[in-house]
């Protein structure tokens, strides 16, 4: 009788502890793999030279022409610095037949370039200014004649202010342009001597002389339009500007747009806005502030 218990004790135990066994190995969680569960990064290898001299590969000319400019600077420059270290003839003249390849893309996208303005005028400047010196002539006089008669018709709004030293040596070759331009245009022209009146110094902003500056009669509104000594030409255009802008005709964009280029080729608003601080660019209606003096 108690050989037969034994018997089936330890037949229980022979059968029970494989289960165990198994369920033990059942119970093992799987491994989390995958995007929502945090995988540790393989170590890095320190010994690793990030300059470490490589021979950078060059690819087959149909495959460097399918290739970026981007993508082929980064090619240019590491065969440069490859060769520049290696020093061998293969290698300088690897980089040279990189180069030749990057000129000739440059000359390709060139003609390509004078194929699209020749379909597509209104994208070159040829129309809005020609080349051609009597044209281009004929076309700067009637520029002049423009700017002329507009800043004749603002002499009763507007004067043009020179600050000046006595010691100043420029200013005194300066004067004489400011005059031809009182001649020109019929505004009044004041000279300020700072020296004399230093409190118009701090009052204006003028730090050097000469200082050019135009004033709106009965308005704190003020600009200048030359520190240093300027041409009569560049200062009857500058003017021309300036004006327009106190007045609120151009935006600060449009000032390299001259006399008669408005809606054209050089007018930087021809097609709409072109900066975020551009009220149509968000809707609303062109405005432009004014120039309030310096504090």
């Amino acid at each position: 009788m108690r050989a037969s218990l034994l018997s089936l004790v330890a037949l229980a135990v022979g059968v029970a502890v494989p289960a165990a066994a198994q369920l033990s190995r059942t119970a093992q969680p799987e491994p989390k793999q995958g995007y929502w569960w945090y995988q540790a990064p393989p170590p890095k290898d320190d010994d690793a030279d990030p300059e470490a001299l490589a021979k950078p590969r060059i690819p087959p000319m149909a495959e460097l022409a399918r290739l970026t400019p981007p993508k082929i600077r980064k090619l240019i420059e590491a065969q440069r610095d490859y060769a520049a270290t290696v020093l061998t003839i293969d290698a300088v003249a690897d980089f040279w037949r990189l180069q030749d390849f990057a000129r000739r893309k440059a000359r390709a996208f060139a003609g390509v370039t004078q194929v699209a303005m020749l379909h597509h005028p209104e994208l070159s400047a040829k129309s809005a200014n020609p080349m051609v010196g009597d044209a281009r002539a004929t076309m700067g006089a009637e520029k002049e004649q423009v700017r002329r008669h507009y800043l004749r018709g603002q002499a009763g709004q507007f004067a043009l202010v020179m600050f000046s030293r006595s010691s100043c040596g420029y200013c005194r070759v300066q004067w004489p342009i400011i005059e031809r331009f009182r001649e020109e245009t019929g505004w009044q022209v004041t000279l300020m001597d700072i020296d004399q009146r230093p409190e118009l110094a701090t009052r204006f902003g003028v730090e050097i002389t000469p200082t050019t500056m135009v004033i709106r009669r009965g308005s704190a509104q003020r600009m200048v339009i030359a520190s240093g000594v300027e041409s009569y030409p560049n200062l009857s255009q500058t003017a021309y500007q300036a004006v327009r802008l106190l007045l609120g005709d151009i935006r600060p964009e449009q000032f390299l747009t001259g006399a008669g280029e408005e809606d054209g080729f050089f007018d930087a608003l021809s097609a709409g806005p072109v900066s975020a601080t551009d009220p149509r660019a968000l809707g609303g209606d062109l405005v432009t502030s004014s120039l309030e003096p310096r504090p």
